[in-house]
């Protein structure tokens, strides 16, 4: 009897080890060789892309918006990324790689998640990643209290490099195109303030992808 309650235990242990693993919605699918390193290629399969897991690092003054788009677009140039997949998985390419992009709107800010700007919003990109996928908690509750249990980027799955930044979109502000869209993964907030041309932020990219294992 005892060596069947432990047996069941392990079974139950492992089924919910898998089953949080696919709730999570992220796997590591292989790496990406570029500069002479390798990074993480991470699936999230809710939204059929492959996170890049690296981390353009903060441009001098004068790069900007347009700079950061400059080089995820770069990266789509044949030989710059050199792929090596796990055993099994299968890709369909279904875009380029690119700036992750927000749901453009006026600069409604609030805390509920049905704005463009403020907390809680899931319709962006990077903002589905941080609270869906990754399943991290804002600094502002849906009711705009100060969250309880909030710890910034407390949980980042299968990523090793990202960070409690703000990151660029690739997304202009549409009513005021001389500003552009961020996404801060310590406070969980989206915006619009930054200027394109002075745009000191980190980036991420993606690529649209449906991938088979």
């Amino acid at each position: 009897m005892i060596k069947k309650a432990q047996t069941l235990l392990l079974v139950l242990v492992v089924f919910l080890f898998f089953s949080g693993t696919a709730l999570a919605g992220l796997t590591k699918i292989g790496t990406a060789a570029y500069n002479g390193k390798e990074y993480g290629l991470i699936y999230e399969d809710d939204q059929n892309l492959i996170w890049l897991d690296y981390i353009q690092p903060q441009q001098p003054f004068g790069v900007g918006w347009s700079g950061m788009m400059e080089w995820a677009a770069g990266l789509n140039t044949p030989g710059m990324l050199t792929y090596k997949f796990n055993p099994g998985v299968k890709v369909a390419w279904l875009g380029s790689w690119r700036l992750p992009l927000t749901v453009d709107g006026g600069r409604t800010f609030g805390y509920d998640g049905t704005t463009t700007a403020g907390f809680n919003i899931t319709t962006s990109e990077m903002g589905h990643l941080f609270y869906k996928s990754l399943g991290n908690l804002g600094y502002y509750d849906k009711k705009g209290n100060v969250q309880e249990g909030w710890a910034g980027l407390k949980n980042k799955g299968p990523f090793v490099n990202l960070q409690p930044d703000s990151y660029m979109s690739g997304t202009e502000y549409g009513i005021n195109p001389i500003h552009a869209w961020d996404f801060n993964m310590y406070f969980g907030s989206q915006g619009n303030m930054w200027f394109k041309p002075n745009f000191m932020c980190v980036a991420l990219v993606v690529c649209p992808a449906r991938v088979e294992f």
